[in-house]
């Protein structure tokens, strides 16, 4: 495929815009290239600049789970833009989403809408701290709550090592309060409880792991963060930005049958519009202000464009029995095509999956934490990148991001995936 005018475009981007792109992972740092720019997208498929039809595995990481420019969505943010865009005032729309959203998911009492998933996080880090009164927090290696300060620590030696920062601008004052273990790992987690005793605010964790590839919870894991958690008078924070109202109605707590306390949401409850939010019970959200004293604020927060797009978006989903049973059917699908090209193409792989997320790494090991993660095939991986994005199938830029899959996906379109997998593994 030519991708000269993307190429050009990157160019111009370049000269004003840091890496001329506005997030990290869209400059194909992980797999080389120039990165494609997209003109337009419907149902399934990207149309890029120079022309080129792709079928979408990233749905702009998440999001579109019904696809590209669906109608109800498109219509709700036309109709509410003739009405105006933004009044820093309150609006009906902020009420029925919340009340939609309250239904569907277990477990919480009240939500607050804010502008994305890292907001989100942050957000509801705060107000556990704010809530238990205590200062740490243990985060889990590879796992990704967006990039707030307290979420950019790398791993430190030993299993009760306070974190250090791995992003500069980062401060050691706010790396000592974040603790880092190991995915997968409770004794990891039960060795820092024993190490903070009475400091630990509250557990932050993907219960599906998306940032480093698709990575399940191992049986009795999220159960064990739980007992700790409440053993320990600490608080369980899911952040279902990637998993919430994606993997089931009500998320990972519905799916697993797992409480947690708070609740991060972004990406889905969205629309495709930016949109995060962060719910709990109402002995935890009334510990927000206005009624409490944790501050939390935003200008565009409820904004009635992304407001009218996460409710037609939510209706849809609430209003579709075999909405999720099609995703996990055609994800099966999907699934097993690859295993079956893989194997017969005597490719070393291990595929990861969990509804309608996957991956693949070009590794025989099992694939259950960051470390393992890493151990696959970077090379390999690029070739395939490039290989599927020659045959018209893009998926995500970088070894260790999830693929998304959405309902518009065809099964033809499906088949011609895994036919395009077979052509590009049949060399490697």
């Amino acid at each position: 495929m030519l991708y000269q005018r993307s190429s050009q475009l990157f160019a111009d981007a370049e000269k004003v815009i840091p890496g001329g792109v506005n997030s990290p992972v869209r400059a194909f740092k992980g797999v080389g290239g120039t990165p494609i720019f997209v003109k337009s997208a419907k149902g399934a498929y990207l149309y890029d600049e120079d022309g080129n039809k792709l079928i979408d595995y990233i749905n702009s990481w998440g999001p579109m789970i019904l696809g590209h420019a669906h109608q109800p969505v498109v219509d709700a943010i036309t109709e509410r833009a003739q009405l105006g865009t933004s009044f820093g005032m309150p609006t009906e729309l902020e009420t029925k989403i919340a009340e939609l959203a309250i239904s569907m998911v277990p477990n919480i009492d009240k939500i607050r809408f804010v502008n994305s998933g890292t907001e989100a996080c942050m957000s509801a880090i705060r107000l556990a701290r704010g809530f238990t009164k205590r200062d740490k927090i243990i985060k889990f290696s590879g796992c990704y709550h967006g990039h707030s300060d307290s979420f950019l620590i790398a791993a430190g030696s030993g299993l009760s090592t306070f974190g250090v920062p791995n992003s500069p601008g980062v401060t050691q004052g706010t790396a000592k309060d974040t603790l880092l273990a190991n995915y997968n790992d409770l004794e990891s987690v039960s060795a820092l409880f024993e190490a903070n005793k009475n400091e630990i605010a509250a557990i932050i964790v993907e219960p599906v792991a998306g940032n480093m590839g698709c990575v399940p919870p191992l049986n009795g894991f999220l159960e064990g963060l739980r007992q700790l958690c409440s053993d320990n008078n600490a608080l369980l924070i899911f952040d279902e930005v990637m998993t919430g109202f994606r993997l089931a109605k009500g998320g990972v707590q519905e799916l697993y049958n797992i409480k947690a306390d708070i609740v991060c949401f972004g990406k889905v409850i969205g629309g495709g519009l930016p949109v995060g939010a962060f719910a709990a019970r109402n002995e935890i959200m009334n510990y927000l202000a206005p009624i409490g004293p944790v501050y939390q604020a935003g200008t565009l927060s409820g904004n009635p464009l992304a407001m009218a797009a996460g409710l037609s978006m939510l209706q849809s989903l609430n209003n579709d029995a075999e909405i999720f049973q099609r995703l996990e059917d055609k994800t099966a699908y999907l699934e097993a095509g690859i295993r079956r090209v893989l194997t017969n193409n005597n490719v070393v792989f291990t595929v990861n999956r969990v509804g309608s997320m996957i991956s693949v790494h070009f590794d025989a090991e099992p694939v259950i934490d960051f470390q393992t993660a890493k151990n696959g095939d970077n090379e390999s991986f690029k070739k395939f990148f490039h290989g599927l994005l020659n045959e018209g199938v893009y998926i995500a830029p970088s070894a260790y991001e999830t693929w998304f899959i959405t309902d518009a996906l065809s099964y033809e379109d499906l088949d011609f995936t895994i036919n395009a997998i077979k052509k590009v593994t049949k060399d490697f």
